[in-house]
């Protein structure tokens, strides 16, 4: 569903169903939702309008009468006419089928979903992997931003690999975390996203095989999907990815790389440990197997530092390093990096000026001052805090109302509990139940096909009040399904 952003005007001596129907009518006229546009779901709308699903039936119910939307069981409602049509002619492109042949391949059903409910008002997100709004930096924000008025910044775009103060930056935090790599072989990026997305299209050409942890995160996108790659998943244990199954899946799937997250896996929350990094490391090199090793949750640490990253190990350049401020900052930003040879991040400096011409100068300048100032390292701090307390809350809150129900493992950092619900139950109605009630759901098969008895709850987001009314309210549901 697209996103509508608009409410109806419940003073209005007009009633609420006539004006839901005036405005679909415009976006029909307008060419918005063009024929073949299927509609929202009518309890789906319901919630965003903040009206009773009985309004949104009466409002489909008039359009339908007039002949500009039809729905059938089991696809929904479709536009099917529209006002200018009827007097054009030839008619209008037929945009679903060009939709449907985009070399990009859409989301997920399911991630759609999340991607939309997100912003109904009071929701519980339960799974939403990014920091709550109560957990960001605002005052140091202001800060940064306010220094930056006053100073001598360009507002122009910077150079193909990003601003070299801020590279310069980035190069001396990764020294911290035994990383040593110069300015020229670091490349600025709008978040990892970005990086995943030129690395696709960069350096595999279409039909490559791409290995991960099973599950992973990279499922639940389409980014190598739609480059004409295939994603094949190699099994996880309390250390991380079996790494002695490579060289079996990189022979039998002809394998081109490794996509990894070893701290803080997403959506597990597994920490790689030390013996089997070096493993892993050792087997790909062997195996001549270039590794992407995502890091981008590895501050968030709580009691110890994870090992060092693999690419601090990497002599022969074996290694795409990404990070980001994303996760640990604030998304809003959009910055992340690449670091990897030097004609590599070349290569992908070039396909990114083609792209977008360079991420924003504005937000370069700021992820600068963040690091020189010291500001990042300060707030790093608190935020491990802040996190730690949130695990605990979230652990305890689960063994409170789900001990009977569900096992789980203590993550040591990073935003996830990973849960395995006991009781063999649909994974899509629990997700249906919970949405109904208001309550936002990861379900575990989104990042793995099989992993049907899984959900990624997260403590990063939602406040602890909301945490603790939430899973309350979850595990009634659970039950209820069992029953």
């Amino acid at each position: 569903m697209s996103s509508i952003d608009w409410k109806p005007n419940k003073s209005s001596p007009v009633p609420l169903h006539k004006q839901i129907t005036e405005l679909m009518k415009e976006k029909i006229a307008n060419g918005e939702w063009t024929i073949g546009y299927k509609l929202p779901p009518q309890r789906t709308l319901a919630k965003a309008f903040e009206v009773n699903r009985s309004t949104v039936v009466t409002a489909y119910d008039e359009l339908t009468a007039e002949g500009l939307i039809e729905g059938k069981t089991g696809s929904g409602t479709r536009v099917v006419n529209n006002t200018w049509n009827l007097l054009a002619t030839a008619p209008p492109p037929d945009w679903s089928s060009y939709v449907n042949s985009g070399i990009h391949e859409p989301n997920l059903p399911t991630i759609q979903e999340i991607n939309q409910a997100e912003f109904i008002p009071d929701i519980i997100r339960l799974g939403t992997g990014e920091l709550s709004p109560e957990l960001m930096p605002c005052s140091s924000m202001k800060q940064v931003f306010e220094k930056l008025s006053t100073g001598e910044i360009s507002y122009g775009y910077e150079e193909p690999k990003g601003l070299l103060a801020l590279r310069e930056q980035i190069s001396s935090y990764l020294k911290t975390i035994g990383i040593q790599a110069s300015p020229s072989s670091i490349l600025i990026v709008s978040g990892a996203l970005q990086a995943l997305q030129l690395i696709s299209v960069g350096l595999l050409h279409k039909g490559s095989t791409v290995l991960t942890e099973k599950p992973s995160y990279l499922n639940s996108l389409h980014v190598f999907q739609s480059a004409g790659m295939q994603l094949v998943g190699i099994p996880l244990d309390k250390e991380g990815i079996k790494a002695n199954h490579i060289p079996q899946y990189k022979k039998q799937h002809k394998a081109a790389l490794l996509y990894t997250i070893p701290s803080f896996h997403n959506p597990t929350g597994t920490l790689m440990t030390a013996e089997r990094r070096d493993q892993l490391l050792n087997i790909c090199q062997q195996e001549q197997l270039p590794i992407i090793e995502d890091d981008v949750y590895r501050e968030l640490w709580f009691d110890e530092k994870p090992p060092k990253p693999l690419k601090a190990f990497d002599k022969n350049g074996l290694d795409l390093y990404i990070g980001s401020l994303s996760k640990s900052l604030s998304p809003g930003l959009r910055i992340g990096w690449i670091v990897g040879p030097e004609p590599v991040i070349e290569h992908l400096a070039d396909i990114k000026m083609q792209t977008d011409y360079g991420s924003s100068s504005l937000s370069q300048w700021a992820a600068a001052e963040w690091f020189s100032s010291g500001l990042y390292d300060q707030h790093l701090k608190e935020i491990r805090k802040q996190l730690k307390i949130r695990r605990d809350f979230t652990l305890n809150t689960l063994n409170q109302y789900f001990s009977s129900i569900a096992t789980w493992e203590k993550p040591s950092g990073g935003f996830y509990v990973w849960v395995r619900l006991l009781p063999s139950i649909s994974i899509r109605k629990l997700f249906e139940h919970a949405l109904a009630e208001g309550i936002l759901l990861n379900p575990g098969n989104v990042y793995d096909n099989q992993a049907d008895q899984y959900l990624r709850i997260s403590y990063s987001f939602a406040s602890l009040s909301s945490l603790e009314d939430g899973l309350r309210r979850l595990s009634i549901i659970v039950r209820r399904l069992v029953e």
